[in-house]
């Protein structure tokens, strides 16, 4: 089964003064190495390159060259898929709102948690525990 991946595993990669940064290397170099079909949403991506270019959050950002070179290393992967919202999309987010009733920065987590459904995605690496709120996924941490 696939699975994908939360933007701040990718961001604990990135970031040097994280005190996970080499366990999350380590998961991106695991994950980029295959064979196992992995997904990077959209919403993650751009998650990332918003977060890990930001002076505010990171001490020493990246540059936009920097992080667009650290997604595009993982999608020339041929075992790394992409996918966007199908037709079906706003059924499958209404199922994931009606179970579990996001709010404020919950509902980001409900559009990935549909986009996951859409493409039969049933797991997300993540430290975030608020994806545990989703039924219809396992969401694992990768530095427990």
């Amino acid at each position: 089964m696939s699975y994908t991946l939360d933007a701040n595993v990718l961001l604990y990669a990135s970031d040097e003064s994280s005190p996970v940064h080499r366990q999350a290397r380590s998961f991106v170099e695991r994950m980029a190495a295959g064979p196992e079909i992995a997904y990077l949403f959209w919403p993650t991506v751009m998650a990332y390159l918003r977060i890990a270019t930001h002076p505010a959050v990171f001490a020493r950002p990246l540059s936009i060259v920097e992080a667009v070179g650290n997604i595009e290393q993982l999608l020339n992967r041929p075992h790394i898929r992409t996918s966007g919202e199908a037709d079906g999309f706003w059924r499958r987010f209404r199922a994931v709102a009606d179970d579990a009733q996001p709010s404020g920065n919950l509902v980001p987590d409900a559009h990935l948690v549909a986009l996951m459904a859409e493409n039969e995605v049933g797991t997300i690496w993540t430290r975030d525990r608020d994806y545990r709120r989703f039924a219809r996924i396992a969401a694992r941490d990768p530095f427990a």
